[in-house]
C-alpha cells in the first residue's frame, strides 16, 4: 500500500522517527546505575538525587500537554529542532554541573526531549492514513521499548569506564546528531497551522468533550497502568513467593518487554490491514490471557517463577499490539489537532501508569501479593478492554452520522482520509 500524504509533504524516514523515540525515553533509565555515584560525588542523600528520575517524568508529562498544541500552531519541525537543541544544552549542563541543584535544574530541562516524541507521532499522523500510521507507530514503539532496556546497560558501562558525567556528554552529542538528521530529513508536515497559540490551546475543550478521544486515551492509560502495576508488584512477588535473587529478577522482569517488542512488531506488520479499534481489542484479549494463565498455573500448584513471569509476556505482547492503534486513534478523532491530541493522550497515559503504580504499591503486602497482583493486572486489562470496545462502538456511531450528514466532525479512523 502506498503512503497517502497531503500534497507536497514528504514523510520523514522511519529511521528518523525511531531515533527520536529512542532519544526521548533513553534519558529516563540510562542514569539509573549512576545515581549512587552522583549522590556520593555531590555528598547528598540518595533520595535527593532520585528526584532526577521522578522530576524528569513529571516535567515530561506537563510538557506533552503544552508542546502538543505548540506543534499544531508552529509546526512539527521547529518544535523538534528547538527541543533537541535545548536537550543537548541541558545534557551538557548536567555533565558540567558543579552542584546538585544545578544538576537537577538541567536534568528537568532535559525533559523537553519528550516533545520530540509527541511531534514525531503527530508527523506520522499528518502524512499517513490512520491504519498506516498505526503500522509506523508500531515500529517506532519497538525502539521506544528497547531503549529502556539498553539504557542502564550502556549507562553502567560508561560510568565504569569513565564517569557518570560522560553519560550526559554522550546524550548531548547524540542529540546533536539526531538534530542534524532531523534538519536534513524532517520536513514540515503540518500544512494548516492555527492562527494563534491561544487559539490552539482553546482546542483542548474539543478533545476533552469528545467521547471517542477519551475511549482511545483511557485505553492507553489502563494499558500503561497494567505495565506499571506489574513493575511495582513483580519485585515483591519475586521476593515473597519465589525468594528470587536480584540477577534472576532482572531476567524474568525483562520478559514482559520482550513481549512488548514482539507486539509492536505485530502492530507494525499488520496494523495497516486491520481497523484500529479491532486491533486494540485483539491486543486486550492477548493481554487478558496473561494474568488468567498465570493464575491458573499457580492455582494448579506450579510454584515456579516461569509460571507467573512467562504468561506475563502476553501482557507485553498485547500492550505492544494495542498502544500504536490507540495512539493513532486518539490523534485521528480531530486530525487538525493531532499534536494536541498526542500530548494530551500521552499525559493521560503517564497519569494512568503513575496511578496504577501507586495503588499497587499501597495495597500489596507479602501475604497478598500473589493473588492481589494478579487481580490488579486483570482489572486494569479489563478496564482497557472496555475502553477499546467503547472506541469501536463510538467510532461506528460517528461514521454513521458522518454518512447521514450528522453534526459530528468525525474523521473515520478505519479508512484513509482525504488530504487536508
Amino acid at each position: 500500500m502506498t503512503l497517502s500524504a497531503p500534497s507536497g509533504v514528504r514523510p520523514p524516514r522511519l529511521l528518523t522517527l525511531i531515533l527520536l523515540a529512542a532519544l526521548a525515553v533513553l534519558p529516563t533509565t540510562i542514569i539509573l546505575p549512576s545515581l549512587a555515584n552522583i549522590a556520593r560525588e555531590y555528598d547528598v542523600d540518595y533520595a535527593l538525587v532520585s528526584l532526577s528520575i521522578a522530576g524528569f517524568a513529571a516535567v515530561s508529562a506537563v510538557l506533552q500537554l503544552v508542546l502538543g498544541p505548540v506543534s499544531d500552531r508552529f509546526g512539527r519541525r521547529p518544535v523538534v529542532l528547538v527541543a533537541l537543541l535545548a536537550f543537548a544544552l541541558a545534557s551538557f549542563g548536567c555533565g558540567l554541573a558543579p552542584d546538585l541543584w544545578t544538576f537537577l535544574a538541567c536534568r528537568l530541562l532535559q525533559a523537553v526531549v519528550a516533545s520530540g516524541y509527541v511531534a514525531a507521532l503527530a508527523a506520522i499522523r499528518d502524512t499517513c492514513t490512520p491504519n498506516q500510521a498505526a503500522s509506523r507507530i508500531g515500529y517506532v514503539a519497538m525502539a521506544w521499548s528497547l531503549a529502556p532496556i539498553l539504557g542502564p546497560m550502556v549507562g553502567g558501562l560508561i560510568d565504569e569506564v569513565s564517569s557518570w558525567r560522560m553519560i550526559f556528554h554522550g546524550l548531548g552529542l547524540a542529540a546533536l546528531a539526531v538534530w542534524l538528521l532531523c534538519w536534513l530529513d524532517l520536513r514540515e508536515t503540518r500544512q494548516q497551522p492555527a492562527n494563534t497559540l491561544a487559539q490552539q490551546f482553546r482546542t483542548y475543550p474539543a478533545l476533552v468533550r469528545d467521547g471517542r478521544f477519551w475511549a482511545y486515551a483511557l485505553c492507553m492509560a489502563f494499558t500503561a497502568g497494567t505495565f506499571y502495576a506489574y513493575l511495582t508488584g513483580a519485585p515483591l512477588m519475586a521476593s515473597a513467593r519465589f525468594d528470587m535473587a536480584p540477577a534472576a529478577l532482572g531476567f524474568y522482569m525483562g520478559l514482559i518487554t520482550v513481549g512488548f517488542m514482539a507486539g509492536s512488531f505485530v502492530a507494525g506488520r499488520y496494523g495497516s490491514s486491520m481497523p484500529l479499534a479491532r486491533m486494540m481489542i485483539l491486543g486486550r484479549w492477548v493481554a487478558l490471557a496473561g494474568p488468567l494463565l498465570a493464575g491458573l498455573l499457580l492455582a494448579m500448584g506450579l510454584d515456579q517463577p516461569m509460571a507467573f513471569f512467562g504468561p506475563c509476556m502476553l501482557i507485553g505482547l498485547g500492550n505492544g499490539i494495542t498502544i500504536p492503534s490507540a495512539n493513532t486513534g486518539a490523534m485521528s478523532v480531530h486530525p487538525r489537532l493531532a499534536g494536541s491530541a498526542a500530548g494530551l493522550a500521552g499525559a493521560v497515559s503517564v497519569a494512568g501508569g503513575a496511578l496504577m503504580a501507586g495503588v499497587t504499591g499501597m495495597v500489596l503486602t507479602e501475604a497478598s501479593v500473589t493473588w492481589g497482583l494478579i487481580l490488579i493486572l486483570l482489572l486494569a486489562t479489563v478496564a482497557a478492554m472496555v475502553a477499546a470496545q467503547a472506541a469501536d462502538r463510538l467510532g461506528s456511531v460517528a461514521q454513521d452520522l458522518s454518512r447521514n450528514g450528522g453534526a459530528l466532525p468525525a474523521t473515520r479512523t478505519d479508512e484513509p482520509r482525504a488530504p487536508e
